[in-house]
């Protein structure tokens, strides 16, 4: 008699729950991985859009201009002429905003 009566409560509850897991993977997609995915597009955009003689800021927080761009490698003129060769991927795209968005 206990188990059917037990039995039964699952038995009502299996949709909702069904429900409730679903909405909860709905909310974890638009709450985490959407904006995840349209910021690594922006930043993928923004490092592709680099171009000779934009002042940007590396990860490493290397401040500089960039004096050649050849393939996925630029190099970066620093301070008194001092060149230094980084990867695409080392950009910043946030910090090189915020050094703009001051001037």
């Amino acid at each position: 008699m206990m188990y059917t009566i037990l039995l039964q409560a699952q038995g009502g509850s299996g949709w909702t729950s069904m429900v409730f897991m679903l909405a909860i993977v709905v909310v974890f997609y638009f709450f985490m991985i959407r904006p995840q995915q349209k910021k690594a597009k922006d930043q993928k955009k923004f490092t592709e859009e680099v171009a000779k003689g934009d002042y940007i800021v590396t990860i490493g927080g290397m401040h500089g201009r960039v004096a050649e761009i050849d393939g996925d490698t630029f190099i970066l003129e620093v301070e008194k002429g001092g060149r230094i060769k980084f990867n695409r991927s080392s950009i910043s795209m946030d910090s090189t905003k915020a050094i703009a968005n001051k001037k």
